[in-house]
């Protein structure tokens, strides 16, 4: 990779790595290196698993500083949300990573430069890269991740895809009303290969919600996240 795209990457990522080779490491994918023998045993795995443990520390007293008034049940379903691969893969798309990810042939005509699995675990990579690019500094490491996920953590709940609607409505409904909602399928239309299920979800007797999808699991999803916001039942209390 020749040094005008480091530096292009390098703006994007809002850092200038004073080691090159820790940034172009952390874009080896393992696949690289079927077709590339000098790459076979290199990849950026190693440095996927330090950022890893660095992220987790980040967020998490990021979480614990900031969210003074959330339970540790509840920053631990935070921290698994924001440290979860639709997040992390939606900021290095919007990074534009994927571009300069080294890939195998195959992979990249698979759709590996927009995976969400691969994209994910670049980010981690990246910043195991910048840890060790700033001497193992924390709080290099710290400010750069944190200006990155701020965003996502104070708007977790726009992920939608991201909350387990069920069991919010679940907890809800047993510490409110000592009950545990019921969910009826009221419609089933469309062949079986196109199936929509509508679903009414229920608790005491009376609907408090309804959805639909194309089988029963997504289906009283949307019943219970329906449920949610006509309650007003927050996925965090602290959000």
């Amino acid at each position: 990779m020749k040094e005008n795209v480091y530096d292009k990457l390098e703006e994007r990522l809002g850092y200038t790595f004073k080691d090159k080779e820790l940034l172009k490491h952390a874009l080896i994918h393992r696949s690289y290196g079927n077709e590339h023998w000098e790459y076979k045993k290199i990849n950026n795995e190693r440095l996927e698993l330090l950022g890893d443990a660095v992220l987790d520390l980040v967020v998490t007293e990021y979480l614990y500083k900031n969210f003074t008034k959330s339970s540790e049940g509840d920053l631990a379903k935070l921290k698994s949300m924001v440290v979860s691969e639709p997040v992390l893969a939606k900021i290095s798309r919007e990074l534009g990573i994927g571009k300069y990810l080294l890939l195998s042939k195959g992979e990249e005509l698979t759709g590996g430069r927009d995976r969400s699995s691969i994209l994910g675990d670049v980010f981690e990579a990246v910043l195991g890269a910048i840890y060790l690019d700033s001497g193992s500094d924390f709080l290099v490491a710290k400010a750069y991740g944190t200006k990155l996920l701020e965003y996502q953590i104070n708007h977790i709940e726009e992920n939608e895809e991201l909350i387990d609607f069920k069991t919010i409505l679940q907890e809800h409904s047993q510490k409110s009303h000592k009950v545990t909602p019921v969910y009826e399928v009221v419609k089933e239309t469309g062949p079986d290969h196109r199936k929509n299920f509508e679903i009414v979800v229920s608790i005491n007797d009376e609907a408090v919600g309804r959805g639909n999808g194309r089988n029963k699991k997504s289906a009283e999803q949307s019943a219970a996240k329906d449920a949610c916001k006509k309650l007003g039942v927050k996925a965090f209390e602290a959000l």
